[in-house]
């Protein structure tokens, strides 16, 4: 038999996995189960189940005399631990909410609060208290370009081209134009930014290595690293 064998302990308020000596009395086990469930030794009934969702125990370690291994026990088994008498040790209550007294506001009371996402919408006027007069916005359009996908970006010089992973796609608070930006981390330290650009971040990556750039100027492709230097349509 093994030196030590990994179970899962679970009780009505603990679920954990444990290493045991096998030649350990279960005696001795419920000492140290009481310190990882709460449950008293005395009040300890222990059964051993080859899973969680089994609801017919191998076997009920009942002898304290003998040992852990006497009961055939193998790794990755359960050890469900129920307390006798739970009204003195308390097992279950911390789990069980149905006691808990409830928080609730009535409509007026919430309107008034000014901590609400009720009080954040009206100072913002967003959703419903948008005015009405703004115009509608435009739709965004679609981009084939995934995240995670490697890409080379245009430069202005003919045959260059800067290599990197896509970070980001999307519309960013940037900009004058709009539209849908790509983020690059690229391959060597020609960018612009480490994914931030004025005080907002969309992606994270080392100083200098980070762009963004129009979805036209990037080609998503099988591009191995490589090291090269450019100047591009960058923002």
């Amino acid at each position: 038999m093994s030196k030590t064998v990994t179970v899962f302990v679970s009780s009505p308020d603990t679920h954990s996995e444990r290493r045991f000596d096998p030649h350990m009395t279960i005696g001795q086990l419920k000492g140290k189960l009481e310190l990882i469930t709460g449950i008293p030794v005395e009040n300890q009934r222990i059964a051993l189940f080859n899973s969680d969702i089994d609801v017919q125990p191998v076997s009920v370690l009942d002898d304290d005399q003998r040992p852990l291994g006497f009961y055939d026990i193998h790794d990755f088994q359960l050890l469900r631990v129920e307390d006798t008498n739970p009204s003195v040790t308390f097992t279950g209550q911390l789990t069980d909410v149905s006691a808990v007294e409830k928080f609730e506001l009535s409509d007026e009371q919430y309107a008034q609060r000014q901590d609400s996402v009720l009080a954040y919408k009206q100072r913002h006027k967003v959703g419903r208290f948008a005015p009405k007069d703004q115009p509608p916005q435009t739709s965004v359009p679609i981009v084939n370009i995934s995240v995670g996908s490697r890409c080379q970006v245009e430069s202005t010089e003919e045959g260059f081209h800067k290599r990197g992973t896509v970070r980001f796609v999307g519309p960013t608070k940037f900009g004058t134009t709009g539209g849908i930006w790509v983020g690059v981390e690229y391959d060597e330290p020609f960018g612009k930014n480490d994914g931030s650009v004025q005080g907002e971040r969309y992606f994270l990556c080392r100083p200098k290595y980070g762009v963004f750039v129009k979805p036209d100027k990037v080609q998503v492709g099988d591009f191995p690293e490589e090291e090269f230097d450019l100047e591009s349509d960058e923002m």
